[in-house]
């Protein structure tokens, strides 16, 4: 008597109660999710768009990385730009997770939405974020490089269409300048403000100035006041020290012309563009 092969049967039994699952996972009830408060099977899904995002970009497979991409961002003419930004950074090394937003809307009609996050320290924001057509959206903030001193964020929105989650809209910034954010280091100039070190100001008033955006839906919360003071900074930097000068305390009395800052592999540093006359005879100069 032939026996029968259950194999096959199993195999479609298990496809077939995987099918059923995957069918009737409920989507969660409306709202904003923040960070721990993302349902964990939920996180756990998005968290591997991230991972596969920056695998692909770090392994430099742009078409399959644009197979994440939605219809709509693939029409973009910017796309490839932010990918290649986006890419940089990923071949440098990892990144953390900075903040990150599961959102589910009552409709899919697009619309404006303002979403205040809980941070009440220096480093408070809020986001302006116009939702698109997909009633479930996640927002990941991916600081990259994660352990250098100058680092970018990558803003990786995603929509869950009927053919799955894709990006939708990606941004790529700069977020910190020597492992400090745009309010850090808005403090550390009014504290060299307050001891009339001017050019220390202003100088980090201009690094301050290069984080103000690093997402395009992304605005702290004390903005203006950043805004206003780096003016002040500016202005109260160019009365007080007059181009060129010399430092007379020094044997060469070099005529400093400028000062600025130098962005390097290790961090951004001060410039000073300087002359000196030092006689050829004179060899301990």
């Amino acid at each position: 008597m032939k026996s029968i092969n259950h194999k096959p049967f199993t195999t479609v039994f298990f496809i077939l109660i995987v099918t059923v699952f995957t069918a009737c996972k409920q989507q969660h009830p409306p709202g904003t999710y923040q960070n721990g408060a993302i349902p964990a099977d939920q996180q756990t899904e998005l968290h591997q768009l991230n991972r596969q995002f920056f695998d692909l970009l770090k392994a430099g497979k742009t078409e399959d990385v644009k197979s994440m991409l939605s219809k709509e961002l693939l029409e973009d003419n910017t796309a490839n730009r932010k990918l290649e930004l986006a890419g940089l950074q990923a071949k440098a090394s990892d990144y953390r997770i900075l903040d990150e937003y599961y959102l589910v809307a009552k409709t899919d009609e697009p619309g404006k939405l303002v979403i205040r996050p809980a941070v009440k320290n220096d480093d408070a924001y809020q986001l302006n974020y116009n939702q698109s057509t997909t009633k479930e959206n996640y927002i990941a903030f991916l600081v990259a490089p994660k352990d250098a001193a100058n680092q970018r964020l990558i803003t990786a929105i995603y929509g869950k269409y009927n053919y799955g989650w894709k990006l939708n809209k990606l941004d790529v910034d700069v977020y910190a300048i020597n492992g400090k954010s745009a309010p850090q280091l808005y403090k550390q100039a009014k504290a060299a403000y307050a001891k009339s070190f001017w050019v220390d100001a202003a100088n980090d008033m201009t690094m301050a100035l290069r984080c103000f955006h690093p997402s395009n839906q992304w605005q702290y919360t004390n903005e203006n006041a950043m805004n206003k003071f780096y003016y002040q900074a500016m202005e109260q930097a160019a009365s007080k020290v007059k181009f060129p000068f010399i430092i007379s305390s020094v044997s060469s009395r070099p005529m400093v012309f400028r000062i600025a800052t130098e962005d390097t592999p290790e961090g951004t540093f001060p410039l000073v563009d300087y002359v000196s006359r030092i006689a050829i005879s004179d060899t301990t100069a």
